[in-house]
């Protein structure tokens, strides 16, 4: 191998070495024998997995549409409607739970008059589930746009050209092709709203989820305390967009 060759090598290897470290410390650092779920830890788990399930919900029923009209219309102020849709991505997470404070909290302009219908978005599983949509749905639609435009559009004419509605060129043509693509993007907006925790400590500190749960344990009790909840945010969290990743790559080397 040339030398040129091998130095590339040694630093990609080395820069798998760095991204490895944290969790090789991970394993190394925690006290298996004394391992123990703290009081609460449990419900953090269901309350993350249930209400992340939620937003999942809503993010692929409103940002399918939204990501498919990014990637197949062409409209005048398309730029406006990108922007937005990055806005949220870009902003800190802080930020944006601040953000959805000054709209959606008990004294914002719309979280008022919600609040006085009877709809909180403080504290309650609605603002757990709102806070998570947004901090999850602008990576569904770019990645679920970039799905959509990987779908040759020679195959949609074809099945408009065959007398097949608009609708039905999607539903049959249009989501199998671009299925990985949005499976993948789901899965990323998964993982983002499991471990979200600045936009979720804002509007949603209760009901506490697994992020803002690491975060109590650490505060009341120390290093001892996160280790059984963070194992298990990694068991709960990951398997989806891994193996997401997985087969997305496996099913590009067959194609």
């Amino acid at each position: 191998m040339p030398r040129r060759a091998l130095f590339v090598a040694a630093l990609g290897l080395a820069a798998l070495a760095t991204l490895a470290l944290p969790f090789a410390g991970l394993v190394l650092s925690t006290p298996w024998p004394g391992l123990h779920l703290q009081p609460g830890d449990g419900a953090a788990v269901a309350t993350s997995l249930v209400y992340t399930a939620l937003a999942m919900v809503v993010v692929a029923l409103l940002g399918t549409p939204a990501a498919w009209l990014l990637a197949r219309r062409e409209f005048r102020g398309k730029w406006a409607c990108e922007i937005l849709v990055l806005l949220p991505l870009l902003t800190p997470p802080l930020a944006m739970g601040l953000l959805l404070s000054i709209s959606f909290g008990p004294y914002g302009w719309l979280g008022g008059p919600l609040a006085r219908a009877g709809l909180s978005l403080t504290n309650t599983p609605a603002a757990f589930v709102l806070a998570q949509v947004y901090a999850s749905a602008p990576y569904f639609i770019v990645a679920a746009r970039a799905a959509f435009e990987g779908v040759p559009r020679e195959l949609e004419q074809m099945s408009l050209s065959l007398g097949q509605s608009a609708s039905r060129t999607f539903v049959r043509i249009t989501l199998p092709l671009a299925g990985l693509g949005l499976g993948a993007a789901l899965a990323l907006a998964w993982v983002r709203a499991l471990g979200e925790f600045g936009v979720v400590l804002i509007m949603a500190y209760y009901p506490q989820g697994i992020p803002v749960r690491l975060w109590v344990n650490l505060q009341d009790t120390g290093m001892s305390a996160v280790y059984p909840l963070l194992w298990l945010f990694f068991a709960v969290g990951l398997p989806l967009p891994l193996l997401g990743g997985l087969w997305s790559r496996r099913a590009g080397v067959r194609a």
